[in-house]
């Protein structure tokens, strides 16, 4: 059975003062699956990324046009809030960057700011909840009054996590998640995506091929603001069709 697709991208273009970051791109992403933007520097798949939350909107002299359809909805339409937008397409960045406050309050921030519980219990349980699905809560129940930054770097990934997820977004975005991190804790942010993608969308962009290959069902490469090519992953790596795409592969260009 093929799953039906969570966010699909139309003729989409991303301008900075006027010049391409990314130029006229169509695709598909399914729901509950993992997808890869690979290419070089520049290329434009952290841009298009951006765009999938809007954090576009921030940026000076950005241009945004064609659509990105989440659950059939036009997320650029004029009355769609971005706000509200976040709530359903969370973030995760390249560097974990927990709030200056304790385990327990970066995780129950969101929900906070949010009103989205009615008693301390029912926080708690959001807490609790979250950690545990980033494999966290055995480390930190009898901690969770600490600051989050006392955590050790692949810890403060899983916290900064645990906070995206407690909001309950749908799509979750991760900018070079696992690049400030050592191999071991690398393998266990691969591992827990795994976890997640049977619960949400995950898109994801990595410099690492290697990465890319492990965790994704399918992959975009882009080179120069262009879609080249876009397929499951083993085909993208085994069986490439483009020539751009094996030559990146393979380390001709990059």
């Amino acid at each position: 059975m093929t799953p039906r697709n969570k966010i699909s991208i139309k003729d989409l273009s991303v301008q900075y003062s006027g010049h391409y970051a990314v130029n006229k791109i169509t695709f598909d992403i399914p729901e509950k699956s993992i997808v890869a933007f690979i290419g070089p520097s520049g290329c434009g798949k952290s841009s298009l990324l951006r765009s999938i939350n809007r954090m576009n909107d921030t940026i000076p002299g950005c241009n945004v046009t064609g659509k990105i359809l989440i659950d059939g909805v036009d997320i650029y339409h004029e009355k769609v809030d971005p706000v509200v937008l976040r709530l359903k397409v969370g973030m995760v960045f390249q560097k974990p960057i927990p709030f200056p406050k304790s385990i327990y309050e970066n995780v129950a921030f969101g929900p906070k700011i949010h009103g989205m519980y009615s008693s301390k219990a029912e926080i708690d349980e959001i807490v609790e909840s979250s950690l545990r699905k980033v494999g966290l809560w055995e480390d930190v129940k009898d901690r969770l009054k600490d600051k989050g930054t006392s955590l050790s770097g692949g810890q403060q990934q899983r916290l900064c996590i645990a906070r995206t997820i407690a909001i309950k977004p749908d799509v979750i975005l991760m900018d070079e998640p696992c690049s400030a991190l050592d191999p071991i804790a690398t393998i266990k942010i691969e591992e827990l995506m795994q976890e997640l993608k049977k619960h949400y969308t995950i898109v994801i962009v990595t410099h690492s091929m290697q990465q890319a290959a492990r965790v994704s069902d399918n992959t975009a490469f882009f080179y120069m603001g262009k879609l080249v090519e876009y397929a499951e992953t083993k085909l993208v790596f085994n069986q490439p069709q483009n020539k751009q795409t094996q030559d990146y592969i393979t380390g001709k260009v990059g």
